[in-house]
């Protein structure tokens, strides 16, 4: 199997490409793959694959084997690896994912990091789209009781479930003691991706991520979405947020026009390889 590595942010994937008839396989062995151990080591194995509505789909494999709806991170790193694969592709680029057709525009092509715009469409805010077992029509700081400490959690979908919990003062530490809490808190019949966001005094909002079927992150797309749109409307932030991540920076906008998000920020390519059939036949069954 030929694969490229690629991250976003430090956010990291093995890339390959295949038949549709190949994904049941592949998801058999993305935990595998993405062991840093015994495998090639990634966040995320990521399938492309032909689309009959799109220039390609995307598949996503967490590194525990589960399917994702979408990835802000992975989706730009597409896109990177589709231009230098074939240089002469249009532009916008129209990526197939679960959450539906997305569009991604290289912006920068200069250096290691290339940098991507995409169209992440509008987020969800009803408690039934995210989705989250509370009343009324959005969750907005909506206290809940985890590891015997309380949060303020704003619910958004970005096409995957988020709840964005602002704090005083937001670290790894938080992360990992509360993320798996509220992942798996009862509330979330779907599970949930969990932001501990800080406030910053630039404008800017400093984000630690607790990553559904994966655990920390160094970065995290659609969760940068979500923060900058919970900023909006819990009325912390404007329309445009800086989300400042373990591995960098993403530029947010919410636009008052169609309200959609935008999502800015590099994507890079590290290496290609090839596993080997001996390699892989093990983790086919």
């Amino acid at each position: 199997m030929e694969f490229y590595k690629m991250h976003g942010l430090g956010n990291d994937f093995v890339f390959t490409m295949a038949e549709a008839g190949d994904l049941k396989r592949l998801q058999n062995m993305a935990k595998q793959v993405c062991d840093r151990n015994f495998g090639v080591g990634a966040d995320g194995l990521i399938v492309l694959v032909p689309s009959e509505k799109a220039d390609l789909r995307m598949v996503i494999f967490n590194s525990d084997g589960s399917e994702a709806e979408m990835c802000g991170n992975a989706i730009r790193c597409a896109a990177v690896l589709w231009a230098q694969k074939y240089p002469n592709a249009k532009e916008p680029l129209s990526i197939e994912t679960l959450k539906g057709i997305q569009l991604a525009r290289i912006t920068e092509r200069s250096g290691k990091d290339w940098k991507v715009t995409v169209d992440m469409g509008e987020p969800a805010l009803a408690p039934s789209d995210i989705p989250v077992k509370v009343e009324g029509d959005k969750v907005v700081d909506e206290v809940f009781e985890v590891g015997g400490e309380k949060l303020m959690v704003t619910c958004v979908n970005m096409g995957n479930p988020h709840a964005v919990a602002f704090v005083g003062s937001t670290s790894r530490d938080i992360m990992t003691r509360l993320g798996p809490l509220m992942e798996n808190h009862p509330a979330f019949p779907r599970k949930t991706n969990v932001e501990f966001a800080q406030v910053l005094g630039d404008g800017g909002i400093r984000v630690f991520v607790w990553e559904r079927g994966v655990g920390p992150t160094l970065a995290c797309g659609s969760g940068a979405c979500a923060v900058a749109v919970a900023a909006a409307v819990s009325g912390r932030a404007g329309r445009k947020s800086r989300i400042d991540l373990p591995g960098g920076s993403l530029d947010i906008e919410w636009s008052k026009g169609d309200g959609h998000v935008m999502m800015t920020g590099p994507a890079s390519f590290v290496f290609k390889g090839k596993l080997t059939d001996s390699y892989t036949g093990g983790w086919e069954d």
